[in-house]
């Protein structure tokens, strides 16, 4: 647990539980499943390597005005993948990242998610003015702590969106240098879907053709519920499916435990989404979701990549999600960060997303800079499923 001192604009908590439940009902958050204490809840307890910490910045009334979760994470070197090789290379000639040490980052934002999802702003606020107020928080929060203080190496804030960007670049002001990672792959619901088939008339032929050849592909798949009752026997075995992809992945800041499933499941009831996929008694893929306010966002996935080409298993996932979406008449899919290609020839679009990344050494920070201007995402090809 991190020591802390409260200031005339910051309160600093280091568990969900310690938050007084005035501010709560002051704030209003938990319309937004992010911020909801059941959520945050589920993370905190299901993830000790982490160390969680929970600001609220307050206004001159002393009332709650934003809040933000804060969580400080190990980053390792070998969790960069593939095309960001060159991050490594840098990260070691700057002496960033080193194979014998973690990189010790204080992230605002939410670890397992992608989004705009890391800080709360009521309304009516000077946006603006309350983003440099949680920087200083920020840097109150671990230079009034010493041993934090000498341990962390940077900070990061995550995923914003460019509706955003008026906002957040005032970050600049306080030396935090932008980037662009990969998009999140959004698919708005057409009102005038009414069922799965209703979507797959509103496609061009050749991706309805596709469609049904995964389905046909798929057939052979049980896909069932997975409930408090039964997914004590399950976690096991989609852990084990949920590492595949979490190998695959370019870019991870930390391993989900599945044991959370059990705890969101019990908090969020039927606003959390799991689903289990069977070929002949085996478990060979399993997706999660969210249904937050009148968006579905798909969260992790597993899937026995030896059987995925066979079965069309994430193609049919991908379908399933949009089922979900058309019978809870929701308005949009967030299908997150990966696999943006196949994700587009089932309708999603990209929506851009920038971080705030900020090295406490003001030399190696400048440096930092230059090198953050160079990442893009991996580019995609496109695609544009539906009639005009």
């Amino acid at each position: 647990m991190i020591c802390y001192s409260n200031t005339n604009t910051a309160l600093f908590f280091s568990s969900i539980e310690e938050i007084p439940l005035e501010i709560w009902d002051s704030l209003q958050c938990e319309k937004n499943i992010y911020f909801h204490q059941g959520f945050l809840k589920s993370i905190e307890k299901n993830h000790p390597e982490i160390t969680f910490s929970y600001i609220v910045l307050v206004d001159d009334h002393e009332l709650p005005i934003a809040f933000s979760s804060i969580q400080v994470i190990d980053f390792y070197i070998n969790s960069i993948q593939n095309d960001f090789d060159f991050l490594k290379n840098l990260g070691r000639r700057l002496r960033i990242l080193k194979d014998n040490r973690p990189l010790k980052l204080l992230i605002s934002g939410n670890t397992f998610v992608s989004g705009e999802h890391g800080l709360f702003i009521k309304q009516d606020q000077d946006k603006q003015k309350v983003i440099l107020a949680l920087a200083k928080a920020i840097n109150h929060f671990v230079n009034s702590n010493k041993a934090l203080k000498n341990k962390i190496d940077a900070f990061l804030l995550k995923d914003f969106v460019n509706e955003s960007l008026f906002i957040t670049e005032k970050l600049k002001e306080v030396s935090y240098n932008p980037f662009s990672v990969e998009p999140n792959m959004m698919l708005s619901i057409d009102d005038n879907w009414q069922s799965f088939d209703d979507y797959l008339a509103a496609m061009k032929t050749k991706f309805r053709v596709k469609a049904k050849k995964a389905f046909k592909q798929s057939a052979a798949l049980k896909i069932e519920d997975i409930t408090l009752a039964n997914i004590e026997s399950k976690v096991s075995e989609m852990t084990s499916l949920y590492k595949k992809v979490a190998a695959s992945s370019n870019f991870n800041l930390g391993d989900f435990n599945l044991e959370t499933y059990k705890d969101l499941k019990e908090n969020l009831g039927e606003n959390y989404i799991l689903k289990s996929f069977y070929l002949n008694d085996k478990l060979v893929g399993f997706m999660s979701g969210i249904v937050n306010n009148n968006s579905l966002d798909a969260h992790f996935v597993g899937i026995d990549y030896a059987l995925n080409r066979t079965y069309a298993i994430y193609q049919r996932m991908l379908y399933s999600y949009i089922e979900i979406a058309i019978h809870k008449k929701l308005k949009r899919i967030n299908f997150g960060r990966t696999a943006s290609e196949i994700k587009s020839s089932v309708g999603a679009i990209p929506e851009d997303l920038t971080m705030y990344l900020r090295h406490k050494k003001t030399i190696t920070n400048k440096i930092l800079k230059l090198f953050l201007q160079r990442i893009q995402p991996t580019p995609f090809q496109q695609k544009f499923p539906f009639k005009k």
